[in-house]
């Protein structure tokens, strides 16, 4: 059975990221993935210095990229902070990134967002799926880019939108049947 991580950058309560972290969930778990669902706020980490490396490396560092490289797949649900990546995530990539063995070069990898705009994080994601490919990662190719948030989902926490439905439907698929090689 493939297993899966799925993660927000945005650790708010009420956040609509994590809302559609947990949607994906659903949805890989309904294509028979095992779910692991992580909360970036487990895993403080300082922001990045290259002075703290090698004697004071967040042991969330390490911690956080075993558990990346244990898993077939990683969601990531990221918010849009002026046109780019939040910190938190930018922070935990870079931690990441320093890594060894690297954790970007096991999963096959999903991104999208919700933000209260029109564009739906689409220029953040465009930034992460930079980083995330430079680091190592293969990202699917489809992008759920989710706005304006407070019309784009229903009680239950699902997306309303047609073409959202179907884009969610197309990365389930991408995630569940790329592989690595």
């Amino acid at each position: 059975m493939k297993t899966a991580l799925t993660l927000s950058g945005s650790i708010r309560q009420g956040s609509f990221n994590r809302l559609l972290q947990l949607h994906m969930g659903h949805k890989l778990e309904a294509a028979g993935v095992a779910v692991t669902e992580l909360d970036l706020g487990d895993f403080p980490m300082p922001i990045f210095n290259e002075d703290l490396e090698p004697d004071q490396v967040p042991e969330a560092a390490a911690e956080l990229a075993e558990l990346w490289r244990s898993h077939d797949i990683v969601f990531i649900a990221s918010p849009e902070y002026n046109g780019g990546v939040p910190p938190l995530l930018v922070n935990t990539v870079t931690w990441l990134s320093r890594q060894r063995p690297s954790p970007f070069r096991q999963a096959i990898f999903g991104i999208g967002g919700v933000s209260s705009g029109k564009y739906g994080t689409i220029w953040s994601l465009s930034h992460l799926r930079d980083s995330l490919t430079k680091a190592g990662a293969l990202i699917v190719p489809t992008l759920l880019g989710i706005g304006p948030a407070e019309f784009a989902f229903d009680e239950q926490g699902s997306p309303v939108e047609p073409a959202i439905i179907r884009k969610v439907e197309q990365m389930v698929h991408e995630l569940t049947h790329f592989s690595r090689g």
